[in-house]
């Protein structure tokens, strides 16, 4: 059984294209796809990987929570030719990246941690990138639906030159992954499709049912004022839509980081990750044929016309 972790990133459609598999469970069970998704991971599952409030002087819990995984393991083996694995509080959370302004820093310790546990049996891992000054904006949106605070502007100008990418977390996956298949999805090609991203996954049809629910979307602006604290609610920005707290010129050196990021990818990623292209796009040849279909005259007519004027 091969199994393949995807591992987020927050905010970048997670929450839907887990709500997808959750709902088309049983057509994916029937295919021989598996799936743990967060209400089966968080539920005890990965229990003691990462050190927690508990003392684990001996390493007995770490133990006990990599054999754990290895029993459920067994188990779906037996059922599943493929298993996919979707948390993406396996690579970090959204509060410790508030905190340390900066993008999962501890995501190649914490990703070493659960690789002892899937025994071998990890053929891909997954990730989902964003450009950053949506990114960020969507996790402080999200934290303001939450009772978090407005960021103040130092962490919105630190974040801006913060020199931390998704190039740097995705050496550090590869790094704690070795031999493994590392498959990065932009937000701007797979966001509200789950039906896609699964697509490049596992081999198959993807069912359609189920696939434009979109789960768990950033509020807008106007929806924040109903929402948040009168306090927090008089420093958002003016106006409607996206809630953006990021300045124009921060917006620029984010954007300009993200595009970064994307080229390294399209350009090789050093051998270390792969860039997923929309599976439902059809590229069209160097010389595409024409038909008998196409309307107008030819080039050698028109140009035939133009010789013999004058």
């Amino acid at each position: 059984m091969d199994v393949i972790l995807h591992v987020g990133a927050h905010r970048c459609a997670t929450t839907t294209f887990q709500h997808y598999l959750r709902r088309n469970s049983e057509r994916l069970n029937t295919d021989g796809i598996g799936v743990w998704e967060p209400r089966r991971t968080r539920n005890g599952l990965f229990h003691g990987i990462l050190p927690g409030p508990q003392a684990d002087v001996r390493g007995s819990l770490y133990r006990r929570g990599v054999g754990r995984v290895r029993v459920n393991l067994a188990l779906a083996a037996e059922r599943f030719r493929n298993l996919i694995v979707s948390d993406e509080n396996m690579l970090g959370t959204m509060g410790q990246n508030q905190r340390s302004a900066s993008l999962y820093g501890a995501a190649g310790d914490r990703m070493a941690r659960f690789f002892p546990a899937f025994e071998g049996h990890v053929s891909d891992v997954i990730l989902n990138i964003r450009s950053q000054e949506t990114y960020w904006a969507s996790v402080f949106g999200y934290g303001l639906m939450r009772g978090r605070p407005m960021p103040e502007p130092e962490m919105l100008e630190r974040l801006s030159h913060d020199q931390r990418s998704w190039r740097d977390v995705i050496t550090d996956l590869a790094c704690a992954l070795p031999g493994v298949r590392l498959w990065v999805l932009p937000f701007e090609t797979f966001a509200g499709r789950p039906d896609a991203q699964l697509a490049t996954l596992v081999p198959g049809k993807a069912p359609r049912q189920h696939a434009r629910i979109r789960v768990n979307a950033t509020a807008r602006l106007q929806e924040l004022r109903a929402d948040i604290a009168p306090r927090e609610a008089a420093r958002l920005p003016e106006g409607e839509g996206r809630f953006q707290p990021f300045t124009r010129s921060q917006i620029v050196r984010l954007r300009e980081r993200y595009a970064d990021d994307v080229m390294w990818l399209m350009s090789g990623a050093d051998g270390l990750a792969w860039m997923m292209d929309d599976p439902e796009k059809r590229w069209t040849g160097l010389n595409p044929s024409s038909t008998d279909m196409t309307r107008g005259r030819s080039h050698d007519e028109r140009q035939g016309r133009m010789e013999g004027t004058g």
